[in-house]
């Protein structure tokens, strides 16, 4: 990781979500909280740091849910922003600009980019096939088509995957295809396109990619497992009606690709940013100085796109910063199943916000965050961190300071006398806080520093313990009126030491402490020595964190069973698989199989069609697993392969045997193999 004093300022942006409907708590935990406890915190070490993002509103969701409701897109996309900005302000995103890619100021700032590549050959443009429904009179997009599945036969299949069985598709792929628009039979139709090479551009990623430090190893995994397969064309643009149009001659009906606009959008929101501060020309300090820091915040899903794609797009440019880190998170579960929005499997900000308190959400997310991993939320063990930490804890030491200072010294701060042990130890807890809270927070480990922040806390419950105050307010007052001095500096301290995490209760403790200021404007490195002086008069006292009752979460947990429960819904996690016998697996016969050689099936984006030396037999496949590999990597690789299945034809292509791969939830084929040399055609037990 770059150290901050390479750096004059930092410019930190979350992903753009989509604006075709509500954020929940899976997005809260993944590109956002963490962001913004990063920028709050930078914020306190008075370090110059803007903070963007904005709604994504284009592409094909968009347009689905618009006919779904039958209103237009701009309809869809304005309800949902302003929705989710109103979300975002109430669970204290503290964003310093939220812009959206519908604006005039977007779609300049990607047609610039788009002409500025262009200009210089970067893009190379291709002739393809693709599905046409002449009564609707444009080309069809993968959800907009239906048809069978070639590897199922389920007669449902979206032309991008088959629901059934989980096959990534295309939709020159399916069977006896239908527009989901008219019900009509599409036509093959000739369109041109513009790619960009991304094979062209793969060693300056890689060169500037072995520049990076300190990035995290799920993030870099998933980069160079791509690397290694090779990067190939990506198309930049599409057959749509919605989108940013395509500013070139003859172009009509085509716009940018959304996975090459979107990202775009973090420079025109701070463009948008830099024109309200009344100066239109600052965007360029944060976007094109090298001395800047800039740091993405996404979730897994999004980490080819902003550690590969876009920096290959602003290399290509030249004259942009690329991140500094993309600390990408993995995906947060809930109640041990994955979060469904189609079936409504989720906790909605907006409903969530209607019956409980903001911070103890950004508490629990905070402290299950799935930093390396994916995590669980549990509605159970978010009210027992509520009540056994924030409420036992954070709270109890705060509300039983406060009110011992209201009744024993008149809710003032009394003076401090000698300082025995654990005075001294109390003072040095509270001295160290700043450096190792901000250090966990600098490496993205926000878990690490949630839990160094709660040990000041129950260090400071011990210590009020141990001196035992309600004794010696009556066998050594000066000691007493020491204990309590400490006691309302340990306060002071957790006050602001919260703010990045719990900024609202940070904001009630400032002014429990009897601060007139906003706590939000402090100085982070102020906890050491911000003493509060003698005599200070402190604030009204109220409880900082409430106390949760099983009922309150009660009807969470009922609703999310019952989704669970509906036998009409598609599952959100496997069913057990039903079991076998031992004879029922013995007619199974895996084989070690040599591919011998590879080529793509005609116009099929995802088909390879290989040649597999099985001993001294050589049989023939066909697998959807072109766009995780290339024909050339995959010559002389030893694979394991289902030798006695029913021969198929797929594509009007014979295929006889099937190979074994693994899917990770976003869809990535790894291929199966060995981990030590074994001749083909061998048995696999």
């Amino acid at each position: 990781m770059g150290t901050m004093k390479n750096y004059k300022r930092i410019l930190v942006t979350s992903a753009l979500p989509y604006a075709n409907g509500p954020i929940h708590l899976g997005h809260l935990a993944g590109a956002y909280l963490p962001a913004d406890i990063y920028v709050r915190y930078q914020r306190l070490k008075k370090r110059d740091v803007v903070y963007i993002c904005g709604s994504d509103e284009h592409g094909v969701p968009i347009t689905i849910a618009a006919e779904k409701k039958g209103v237009s897109p701009q309809q869809i996309v304005d309800q949902f922003h302003a929705r989710n900005k109103a979300a975002f302000a109430k669970f204290g995103m503290s964003f310093d600009y939220y812009g959206r890619t519908s604006s005039p100021m977007h779609h300049q700032t990607s047609q610039e980019m788009f002409i500025n590549l262009n200009d210089k050959g970067v893009f190379i443009k291709k002739t393809e096939q693709q599905l046409y429904d002449a009564k609707a009179r444009m080309f069809l997009p993968d959800r907009y088509v239906k048809g069978e599945c070639p590897h199922c036969g389920f007669p449902e299949a979206y032309g991008d995957q088959c629901e059934k069985c989980g096959s990534s598709l295309s939709p020159t792929e399916l069977i006896n295809p239908i527009s989901a628009l008219t019900g009509d039979k599409p036509q093959q139709k000739e369109t041109e396109h513009w790619y960009i090479p991304l094979g062209a551009l793969q060693k300056q990623v890689e060169e500037w990619l072995a520049t990076r430090q300190g990035w995290k190893p799920n993030v870099m995994g998933q980069v160079k497992s791509w690397l290694n397969e090779g990067l190939a064309d990506r198309a930049v643009t599409r057959d749509l009606n919605w989108g940013v149009q395509v500013p070139l001659p003859h172009a009509e009906g085509k716009v940018l690709y959304v996975w090459f606009d979107a990202p775009i959008g973090y420079i025109s929101a701070t463009k948008e940013w830099a024109m309200e501060k009344g100066n239109p020309e600052l965007w360029k300090t944060y976007w094109q100085n090298d001395d800047t820091r800039l740091v993405h915040f996404i979730g897994k899903d999004n980490i080819v796109f902003h550690c590969i794609m876009f920096p290959a797009m602003l290399i290509a440019h030249g004259n942009y910063v690329l991140p500094d880190n993309v600390p990408a998170n993995e995906f947060l579960n809930l109640e041990g199943n994955k979060l469904s929005t189609s079936r409504n499997y989720a906790v909605w900000l907006e409903d969530y916000a209607e019956k409980f308190d903001i911070d103890p959400l950004r508490y629990y997310l905070a402290a299950i965050a799935p930093e390396t991993k994916d995590s669980d939320f549990v509605w159970q063990e978010y009210l027992t961190r509520n009540n056994s930490e924030l409420a036992d804890i954070l709270g109890n030491f705060t509300n039983r300071t406060l009110a011992f200072a209201k009744n024993q010294f008149t809710g003032t701060v009394p003076a401090r006398g000698d300082l025995d042990e654990l005075d001294r130890e109390m003072l040095s807890t509270i001295a160290r806080a700043p450096d190792e809270i901000g250090a966990a927070i600098e490496n993205f480990e926000f878990r690490k520093a949630l839990v160094l922040f709660m040990n000041v806390a129950r260090a400071a419950n011990k210590y009020f313990n141990d001196q035992e105050p309600w004794r010696t307010v009556k066998q050594n007052p000066a000691k007493c009126a020491t204990t309590l001095n400490i006691c309302l500096h340990a306060c002071n301290a957790l006050a602001l030491l919260m703010a990045p995490v719990l900024p609202f209760s940070a904001a009630k403790a400032w002014a429990m402490m009897g601060h007139a200021t906003d706590v939000h404007q402090q100085a982070w490195d102020d906890v050491r020595h911000m003493e509060l002086p003698t005599g200070h008069q402190l604030g009204r006292v109220e409880i900082l964190f409430r106390k949760m009752e099983e009922k309150e979460i009660e009807p969470e947990i009922e609703r999310l069973k019952n989704i669970q429960a509906q036998p009409d819904n598609k599952p959100v996690v496997a069913e057990p698989t039903a079991s076998i016998s031992i004879d029922e697996l013995a007619k199974v016969q895996l084989r070690v199989a040599k591919i011998v050689a590879a080529e793509k099936v005609e116009k099929a984006d995802k088909l390879l069609k290989m040649d597999i030396q099985m001993g001294d037999e050589q049989r023939q496949i066909v697998a959807g697993i072109a766009l995780h590999y290339s024909p050339e990597a995959l010559i002389g690789k030893k694979i394991i392969v289902v030798a006695n299945l029913q021969p198929a034809k797929i594509r009007g292509i014979e295929s006889n045997g099937m190979l074994l791969a693994a899917q990770d939830d976003q869809g990535n084929l790894s291929l199966l193999g060995l981990d030590k040399d074994v001749n083909d055609g061998a048995s696999v037990r």
